[in-house]
């Protein structure tokens, strides 16, 4: 088996160097971290490149991959190649799932310009755990940083992730409605179909943009009885996703 000991390895630094959104697309490769999150990328059919671990993670990892994929990394070296102030033990390269050229468009969410990793994370996860499968990103975060693989829990691998344009978006949905989430003017959840819908949740700070809910087939507004000027992104997205399956 494979043992890293020192953090100057060429290795080392081309993991470190996964830490960046340029060197991911450049090399069609990210990283994941903690044993959930890689079980979970492993099971929904992610391509595991390989899988770091100290040496108190490796059970877990022969458990996991065997030893094929299997390198041991000293903790210093764990550190190094981490972006959590408190690691794991246990951070798997993977390979980035490939764009289709056409993609079908199904149910599911469409993250305009949210800019948080961890509200991107949250929403990717929320769409799963509602049996969604599509996730689109227009103009945010990238979806594939350390930060969102990680607040998402690994589902990411259980939806098609699709980065696009807004352009894009309208001419590819073809009959799947947008659903436009916004603070206030919209329908009730009650008066809304969100099963085949594709609900878009906008920016933290400035929402989605007028033109942008101009394109969109209907509006919602979750009604707030407590007066709070405004949920959070992602508990407002995550919320009326939860509507829509339980309709």
């Amino acid at each position: 088996m494979k043992i890293i000991e020192s953090r100057h390895n060429p290795e080392v630094k081309g993991i470190v160097a996964l830490h960046d959104r340029k060197n991911r697309s450049l090399r069609k490769l990210y990283i994941a971290q903690g044993l959930r999150t890689c079980t979970a990328l492993i099971q929904s059919g992610q391509k595991l490149k390989n899988l770091y671990v100290t040496y108190c993670m490796l059970d877990q990892a022969r458990d996991l991959v065997g030893e094929t994929n299997v390198t041991v990394v000293h903790d210093e070296v764990m550190e190094k190649i981490s972006t959590t102030d408190s690691p794991s033990g246990m951070l798997g390269v993977f390979a980035l799932p490939e764009q289709p050229a056409s993609p079908i468009l199904t149910s599911g969410v469409v993250l305009a310009r949210i800019t948080d990793p961890g509200n991107m994370g949250t929403l990717i996860r929320s769409c799963a755990a509602m049996g969604h499968k599509t996730v689109i990103v227009v103009e945010g975060t990238d979806a594939w940083s350390p930060k969102v693989v990680q607040a998402s829990a690994g589902t990411l691998g259980m939806v098609n992730v699709i980065s696009m344009s807004w352009a894009e978006l309208l001419a590819a949905k073809q009959n799947t409605p947008l659903c436009a989430l916004v603070v206030s003017g919209g329908k009730k959840p009650t008066e809304v179909d969100l099963g085949a819908t594709l609900l878009v949740v906008g920016n933290e700070a400035q929402g989605i943009p007028t033109e942008w809910i101009a394109d969109c087939t209907t509006k919602l507004t979750l009604p707030m009885p407590g007066n709070a000027e405004s949920l959070n992104a992602a508990i407002a997205g995550s919320i009326a996703l939860y509507l829509a399956a339980v309709e």
